[in-house]
């Protein structure tokens, strides 16, 4: 971020409006000469208007008294003159102040993108898209529009008003007095305006933001709604929360009509007192009609700038919420940001380490004991670990602390001794990547989601064109050949075009391409049918060689791949060894193992597994029966790929 951005401001309820606003002041600074400028222009516009009703009383005490044509002619001119440079002033105002609007919008818009790629996980798991969709679209958009605008004219307006009640009491203080006095009521109206309008914009805007997420969820989950007949049950939520909007909407408009009334009500009011007045200082001799004449000409000109206050006023709240929302995102403390004093590794071997790895997200209750519980775990350079444990054991949380997804709450992680909280964040996340089970790919090209994580590659040169067809390659995913347009094909929004296992294989050929230390994989091949799966898993065995993997295992085939294995139960390491180590002393494990067969039978239509009796669960989850289960192999047999079967072998001993 620049050094222009905010940084942790005060709470906003803690602020008046004005302080409020003020906060935008570093991304106004660059432009503020030019929004001066259209201020200023705008106030020559103003003054220029004041003018002419001087310049109507003298023609009418002078040329219309006395009937000399030549003399109105030529007042008439003097008018006309005064009316084409008040337009010119206005077309100088929106010259001045449209262009600097938009940069301002286009620098909080940049900024707070850059502020949510900054922020940590645990910041966009509080967070609903669609309030931050609505912060940067429909609030920043909001605040451009003030700045241009509705700053402008509310500046320019209050001097006019002041200038043209100063002008009013040229002619007599009676009609000065009634005009300013009748403005009473409307300043105390404004105070109670704000107060309730306020609140009403807040709750508008927080509203719509809600709104904004139930319609992203809804098209996310199109497929879902579709498939189990919810579009109506959809459809009733979205429409009760439209009514709270509607609700509050029509409350914004009430109390915007209330403030309407009072603005046409108190200028009528001035103009009847001032016209009796007027009448009777005429009747007294105090003024005459070329002066009266020219009061209600002022009167007339100052009568939009009041009117306006109220749409002014009530936008320069919308204006403050809109500020307010989007500073509660500047406002966040980044938890996750590169060290003041940055160690760097030259040459990394890839040795990942967990170093009594605590973890424990900020809501949980104190009572709670700690999602990860004193990991300890060395990952040797070049080893495949496989990570195993019941659903719930806290395997994908593990996974993401190597790359600071989540930082530890105790202990460390370290990547060849050093902890990565003291490596650059753009350092560690080169030489450690992921995959995860859930795909996510983006709107761009099969080219650009693969060598995401080479931005140092040009996408089209040899080099990159050769980095992603071997990532390609290793993820079976030649499919994207027979794509539209090959690997230049757009894969949509969120590669919802694409099937589960297209995508998987896509996200694990990003992984690949990157061409990390270490490898974090967390089960990416969970859409893969068994063929695919056997293909991808022999290719990965060639890429893992010499790369360092923790591969979360949901299947009995990815622990297959791995060099040693980890246990994993209720947030604790408890073992860790060969497979065939593990099998032979750890009950859990073969409870594990036995749990992820019986998972992978149900996905696959395998044979179910012979040769052993059901197993009664022990305290620690494994089987109490006698016989002990020495080695297990796994093979695919039969010959076609249709019909194949997945088989396993168990040998038992009394």
């Amino acid at each position: 971020m620049s050094s222009s951005s905010p940084q942790n401001p005060p709470p906003s309820s803690s602020l008046s409006t004005v302080a409020a606003l003020w906060r935008l002041k570093p991304f106004v600074r660059p432009v503020i000469w030019r929004l001066a400028g259209g201020a200023a222009s705008a106030l020559a516009a103003a003054v220029i208007a004041l003018m002419i009703p001087i310049v109507l009383e003298q023609i009418i005490r002078g040329p219309v008294r006395s009937g000399e044509l030549g003399a109105i002619v030529w007042g008439a001119v003097a008018v006309l003159g005064l009316a084409l440079g008040e337009a010119l002033m206005v077309f100088l105002r929106r010259q001045f102040v449209l262009k600097p609007s938009t940069e301002v919008e286009y620098r909080m818009r940049t900024e707070l993108y850059a502020r949510l790629q900054t922020l940590p996980v645990a910041f966009h798991d509080r967070w609903q898209s669609g309030q931050l969709l609505s912060r940067m679209m429909q609030d920043i958009s909001l605040i451009r529009r003030w700045l241009a605008f509705g700053l402008v004219l509310l500046v320019v307006n209050v001097l006019t008003i002041i200038i043209g009640a100063a002008l009013l009491f040229r002619w007599h203080w009676l009609l000065g007095t009634i005009f300013i006095v009748t403005a009473i009521p409307l300043w105390i109206r404004g105070y109670l305006f704000e107060k309730r309008y306020g609140a009403l914009t807040r709750r508008s805007q927080d509203q719509a933001g809600d709104l904004a997420t139930s319609v992203e969820e809804s098209v996310h989950g199109i497929r879902v709604l579709k498939a189990f007949g919810r579009g109506t049950h959809a459809l009733r939520r979205f429409s009760r929360q439209a009514e709270t909007l509607r609700e509050t909407e029509m409350s914004k408009a009430s109390a915007i009509a209330s403030i309407w009334f009072w603005l046409d009500l108190m200028p009528q009011i001035a103009f009847g007192l001032s016209l009796m007045s007027g009448i009777w200082l005429i009747s007294q001799g105090a003024i005459e009609l070329p002066e009266l004449f020219a009061f209600f000409a002022m009167a007339t000109v100052l009568r939009w700038p009041i009117e306006s206050i109220g749409f002014l006023f009530s936008f320069m709240l919308d204006a403050r919420t809109a500020t307010d929302r989007v500073f509660e995102i500047f406002s966040e403390t980044n938890t996750i940001a590169d060290p003041e004093h940055p160690v760097h590794l030259a040459a990394p071997r890839g040795e990942l380490a967990f170093e009594g790895a605590h973890f424990r997200y900020q809501d949980a209750a104190a009572h709670e004991r700690d999602l990860l519980d004193g990991i300890d775990l060395v990952l040797r350079p070049g080893e495949t670990m496989a990570l195993v444990g019941l659903t719930g054991s806290g395997k994908t949380t593990l996974t993401t602390l190597p790359t600071r997804l989540y930082d530890v709450t105790g202990g460390r992680v370290t990547l060849d001794g050093v902890d990565v909280r003291e490596l650059p964040l753009a350092e560690l996340r080169r030489h450690v990547a992921m995959a995860f089970e859930d795909a996510t790919l983006f709107s761009a090209s099969v080219r650009e989601n693969v060598l995401l994580g080479r931005a140092e590659l040009d996408p089209h040169s040899e080099e990159g064109e050769r980095v992603m067809r071997e990532a390609l390659d290793v993820a079976q995913a030649s499919f994207v050949d027979a794509l539209p347009d090959g690997t230049e094909t757009v894969i949509g929004e969120e590669g919802l075009s694409l099937s589960g296992g297209q995508r998987q294989r896509l996200a694990l050929a990003r992984a690949v391409a990157a061409k990390p230390r270490v490898l974090v994989l967390d089960d990416p091949l969970s859409a893969l049918d068994v063929d695919t799966e056997a293909l991808v898993e022999e290719a990965l065995r060639h890429v893992l060689a010499d790369t360092t993997a923790l591969i979360v295992a949901h299947r009995p085939s990815t622990v297959a791949l791995a060099d040693r294995v980890a246990l994993l139960q209720d947030g604790r390491m408890t073992a860790v060894g060969t497979h065939s180590e593990l099998l032979r002393s750890s009950r859990h494990y073969r409870h594990v193992i036995s749990s992820l067969e019986a998972e992978e039978a149900a996905r696959t239509g395998a044979i179910p597994i012979v040769g052993a009796p059901p197993a009664a669960a022990g305290e620690d989850g494994g089987t109490e029966d006698p016989r002990v289960v020495i080695d297990e192999g796994i093979h695919r047999a039969g010959g076609d790929h249709a019909g194949e079967e997945l088989i396993t072998e168990k040998e038992v001993r009394p």
